[in-house]
């Protein structure tokens, strides 16, 4: 079967782990926890990671322990000003463009966070659309229910013909338990044998997955 759908996460896949946005976004995470919250802020650390590798997301820890409102949350991590760590990046425009599948963001985030990332990135256009925690009710990767939820908006797709591009090895673990084709992207986290391919960036896709253009007419 040849590929039908692409799933692209969105902090750390999209752009690269060194410029500095995802650190700011998680020491907005923290500043929440401490100042919105009350959480001693020597014990936030510790906190959020166990929040995260926990329930997903900060966010669903915070939201069962605390019962924080998700929209102040989401406006309070992701007020920042973005221009200071993305730019265009055309050729990651150009080859996302040459492949022929469609093309979703899924994302843990929300959705306003990821279209103004799409759009410092001159994305705009690229994907299908954006599935993140509220379109599925706020379900997370990686939730099986966040990919069945994520799988019946892209139209049902055989998740055979699917693959995950993330930097998280436990989303992609899940994806490869569903049937989806798994690909390391940053090469963050250490693998837990949840990949079929590895990248450093989504640059090098046409190098390391040339199977995604193949069985099409010319693209």
């Amino acid at each position: 079967m040849r590929y039908t759908t692409l799933f692209f996460d969105l902090d750390d896949t999209l752009y690269p782990s060194s410029n500095g946005l995802w650190d700011a976004i998680r020491t907005r995470m923290s500043l929440y926890m401490h100042e919105r919250v009350g959480l001693p802020l020597n014990e936030v650390p510790s906190i959020r990671r166990n929040y995260f590798e926990t329930y997903g997301t900060t966010l669903r820890g915070l939201q069962i322990h605390h019962q924080v409102n998700a929209d102040d949350y989401l406006a309070y991590v992701h007020d920042l000003a973005l221009e200071e760590y993305l730019e265009p990046n055309p050729e990651l425009v150009s080859i996302l463009t040459s492949l022929p599948q469609k093309k979703w963001i899924f994302t843990n985030a929300d959705g306003n966070h990821a279209r103004r990332v799409i759009e410092f990135l001159g994305l705009s256009g690229s994907f299908e659309g954006v599935i993140d925690l509220r379109a599925i009710d706020f379900a997370c990767k990686p939730e099986m229910v966040a990919f069945q939820r994520a799988l019946a908006i892209a139209g049902n797709p055989n998740p055979a013909g699917c693959v995950l591009l993330d930097d998280s090895p436990a989303n992609l673990l899940a994806a490869r338990e569903l049937g989806f084709t798994t690909v390391l992207v940053n090469l963050n986290g250490a693998s837990k044998g949840s990949e079929d391919f590895t990248v450093h960036t989504l640059l090098a896709l046409p190098q390391v997955l040339p199977g995604l253009w193949e069985g099409y007419q010319s693209v």
